[in-house]
């Protein structure tokens, strides 16, 4: 049986520039989300946020970080949640989402590039069903499966020349915060060659959290840092204070240099 749209509550968040996070309650678990334009910037806010729930219980989180400048960035990372949403419109097995996700991200990336102005966007999408999480990536936004004392049970690889040296080894993550190419991505919706990342299965334990957030806030917070920030207390205040010292780094112009003004998304999940 197709779903319906009553059955699917769809919460999407584009050209937000929100002054505190947004709590969304569902019997399955919380979700914190904030979207903010980067500081002392005049145009849109070129990140997107989706938080996609079916009435079965499934969860849908995702993030997209537009690209090309001025509208055309906000109107990619729209455009490809857009798509994503109506394939889980589609959904017929409520066991699998698989299916319907990859079918809409590659459905984002023909709509993206039909827009025909030289737009993209970074996609990164995580479907929470029961106790099981699992993300599906395009770009450089970052998920993350960790526990309530911090530990990392799962990170994204970074679709980046930056993030691939990270995962060889060949490049330490503290000093990836200062490396030149940091803003170049690999893989990117609203390309020919774009590829899908599907990361495999993480059993959730009842305290476990799952963070997806722009490169607006991994260029500007270790990853030490996020997890200590993000591992317990409420969600929203876990997302302003991750918000808040990502913010800082933007505006930094003493110590902190390796602070990188720009747009910033989170989403963060906890059960």
């Amino acid at each position: 049986m197709l779903m319906t749209a009553t059955e699917l509550q769809e919460h999407l968040l584009v050209a937000s520039d929100m002054s505190e996070p947004e709590l969304f309650n569902f019997p399955e678990g919380r979700v914190a989300a904030y979207c903010r334009r980067c500081p002392n910037k005049m145009s849109l806010n070129q990140d997107s946020a989706a938080v996609i729930r079916f009435g079965f219980g499934p969860l849908v989180l995702a993030i997209a970080d537009g690209v090309g400048g001025g509208r055309s960035g906000m109107r990619a990372s729209a455009v490809a949640l857009r798509a994503l949403s109506d394939s889980l419109l589609k959904v017929s097995d409520p066991g699998d989402l698989r299916s319907s996700i990859v079918d809409g991200i590659e459905c984002a990336n023909a709509k993206v590039l039909g827009l025909g102005v030289g737009a993209a966007t970074t996609l990164s999408v995580v479907e929470i069903n029961q106790s099981m999480a699992r993300a599906y990536q395009v770009g450089d936004s970052t998920s993350l499966v960790f526990g309530q004392r911090g530990s990392l049970k799962w990170k994204s690889i970074s679709q980046s020349p930056v993030g691939y040296a990270i995962e060889s080894g060949i490049l330490e993550e503290r000093d990836s915060m200062l490396h030149p190419d940091r803003h170049l991505v690999s893989n990117l919706v609203g390309s020919r060659e774009m590829h899908i990342e599907l990361g495999p299965a993480q059993e959730l334990n009842p305290r476990d959290t799952v963070l997806v957030g722009s490169d607006g806030v991994f260029d500007n917070l270790h990853l030490d840092e996020v997890l200590e920030l993000g591992r317990s207390g409420e969600p929203r205040e876990r997302v302003r204070d991750l918000a808040h010292l990502a913010h800082q780094r933007m505006v930094s112009m003493g110590s902190e240099s390796f602070g990188k003004p720009d747009d910033l998304s989170v989403l963060l999940y906890t059960r």
